[in-house]
């Protein structure tokens, strides 16, 4: 479900657990929302993201974050991490009027695509996801990805990525094109 629209994900949770008639998709979304109200300001960097984002950064290499969070969460999710956001060229969220569909539709990453500077290809951009649903928009957009799973993720639903890290410590740049990390 990761990666989804909301309403979406709500939808097939009621199904796969037989909660029909017991509960709306609705009902759980509203009931899910208090949670995430506590639980997202807690939220955590990944081992290495700093590390990459600077360098990057330092390389003139521009980034974007498309996430399917809406604004609300993605502001709860990043509030004590506005260093690493500002390093990025833009955000786009899945309540972006230009995404109709959630991954793995292709929407939001050829979104995110065409507000860089200049004329970008799909070929030439190259997404970090954690989420099966994720890696699935980035490949349907004509970009390479790079897969940084939840170490409970069955590795069947690693499929269709470019790379599959274990953690963003081993990235290695230089293997993708991009100058390497300065030891």
């Amino acid at each position: 479900m990761m990666g989804k629209k909301a309403i979406e994900s709500a939808r097939i949770f009621v199904d796969e657990f037989g909660l029909d008639g017991q509960l709306t998709p609705e009902q759980f979304l509203e009931e899910r929302e208090s949670m995430l109200q506590s639980l997202f300001p807690s939220c955590t960097k990944l081992p290495g993201v700093l590390r990459l984002v600077h360098h990057l950064h330092a390389n003139g290499i521009p980034m974007a974050v498309a996430t399917g969070s809406h604004k609300r969460h993605f502001a709860l999710k990043t509030q004590n991490h506005q260093e690493l956001f500002s390093l990025m060229h833009h955000v786009v969220m899945g309540d972006d009027p230009e995404v109709k569909a959630g991954k793995p539709s292709p929407d939001i990453f050829l979104a995110a695509m065409r507000r860089f500077e200049g004329n970008v290809e799909p070929s030439k951009c190259l997404v970090f996801e954690d989420a099966p649903s994720g890696v699935a928009a980035a490949k349907n957009a004509g970009m390479s990805a790079v897969m940084v799973p939840d170490p409970r993720l069955d590795a069947s639903y690693h499929k269709g990525a470019d790379q599959v890290l274990s953690s963003l410590l081993d990235f290695k740049p230089s293997e993708w094109g991009l100058p390497p990390f300065k030891e």
